[in-house]
């Protein structure tokens, strides 16, 4: 990992933090959402430091890694906003602890984003499988693909999800 000289990133945040701030909380309308992602902003230019041309430069890099994630943000707002739509229609005594809540809650945003980095029709036959309970027939005529590609991607997807469980379990052994 390449090392920051520290009065490079401090000149970046004193001279920028204000206006990506005050972007983030017109975007977002919150203002404490965008303190957070203001923040995660300058932590993701200490993790791939840049050298920058001039003001405009800088202001472009930042604003590219705050879209991206104000994009991540939204997803996960919705995300958890259809989880708990789920919930709410569940009786009260079958709701899980605020400790559970919490653990599902990652583990659905840690399914998600592993389903982004899989390939469009390979996500698409994962969902439709296993949220739909669609068989690969059927699922091959909706995403235009054979039977046997089917069973390809989902082994795919599969794969991915033991991949994911593992690096879960890691961290919750830890």
């Amino acid at each position: 990992m390449m090392v920051v000289e520290p009065s490079l990133v401090q000149n970046l945040y004193t001279s920028h933090h204000r206006w990506l701030y005050e972007l983030l909380r017109r975007r977002l309308s919150n203002a404490f959402d965008a303190a957070d992602l203001a923040h995660d902003t300058f932590i993701r230019v200490l993790k791939r430091p840049q050298e920058f041309q001039g003001e405009v430069h800088e202001r472009s890099y930042l604003a590219t890694i705050a879209r991206g994630l104000c994009i991540d943000h939204w997803r996960r707002r919705q995300l958890e906003q259809a989880w708990l739509q789920a919930l709410s229609e569940r009786p009260q005594a079958m709701h899980p602890s605020p400790e559970q809540r919490a653990i599902i809650v990652e583990t659905l945003h840690e399914v998600d984003a592993m389903l982004q980095r899989l390939p469009q029709r390979v996500s698409d036959a994962f969902i439709l499988a296993q949220l739909h309970g669609m068989p690969y027939k059927a699922i091959g005529l909706e995403i235009g693909v054979s039977e046997r590609m089917v069973k390809k991607y989902l082994a795919q997807a599969l794969m991915h999800c033991a991949m994911l469980e593992a690096e879960l379990d890691g961290l919750l052994i830890e």
